[in-house]
């Protein structure tokens, strides 16, 4: 839920991708296909709280989360809900705009979403005190790191990285972005797209989620166990 990164593959067509940094023991072993009001439901289920910090659904819509909204906050629990459950929640409702006016964050610990939607891209940050919603442009490059564990000075040399990357390329596919969350950085284990923090917090996982104006594929990296799981539905 810590490094993010969003490639447009065309109309109606784009790869999200999920660096999660995270406890190792939190980090779940598989996918979870689930069935929600006769739609399909993917998602890797959160080992402690049962939530997800990426999900998406057969009806054109994606979520994913990253810990915090513009800088690092203080962690103050008790908290009302789970950051992880409310991802879920967001299915509940009919679209990104509807959830960002009439979901009640209140009480919620502060957290940035990626939403991408039919053919559009949202991002929702609450602060804690209001709720920043703007549509973004789906045809662009984005990239986003989490405010808890990266200063803005640290965000702004990840997204340089990113920029680098970007220039004279014409391989956009999913290999090619994979292998940029797995190397992307400078060799600085603490600050890298692929962290280890003294084996607190480090990555455990990579998601993919690749969509086309048909499909959906849903691949995650268990990085813990070096294993590979795949699961993928049509577009109603």
């Amino acid at each position: 839920m810590c490094t993010v990164t969003y490639i447009p593959q065309g109309p109606e067509s784009f790869i999200l991708s999920s660096n999660r940094d995270e406890t190792p023991a939190r980090s779940p072993q598989h996918l979870t296909r689930a069935t929600q009001q006769n739609r399909t439901l993917l998602f890797p289920r959160d080992t402690s709280a049962g939530g997800t910090w990426i999900a998406a659904e057969n009806d054109n819509r994606i979520i994913c989360l990253l810990n915090g909204a513009f800088e690092k906050h203080r962690h103050l629990p008790p908290y009302k809900r789970s950051r992880g459950i409310m991802v879920l929640d967001y299915f509940n409702f009919p679209g990104a705009p509807d959830f960002a006016k009439e979901y009640d964050f209140e009480g919620m610990e502060p957290f940035t979403l990626v939403l991408p939607e039919k053919n559009q891209l949202f991002e929702l940050r609450w602060d804690e005190k209001q709720v920043h919603f703007r549509e973004l442009e789906a045809l662009d490059f984005h990239i986003w790191s989490s405010a808890t564990l990266y200063p803005p000075p640290i965000q702004e040399k990840r997204a340089q990285w990113f920029r680098n990357w970007l220039l004279d390329r014409s391989d956009f596919s999913l290999e090619a972005i994979h292998r940029l969350h797995r190397t992307g950085g400078e060799g600085d284990s603490w600050n890298d797209y692929v962290m280890n923090r003294n084996n607190l917090v480090q990555t455990v996982s990579i998601s993919h989620i690749v969509k086309t104006p048909q499909t959906l594929d849903f691949i995650y990296y268990d990085l813990l166990r070096a294993a590979a799981h795949k699961e993928s539905a049509l577009l109603g």
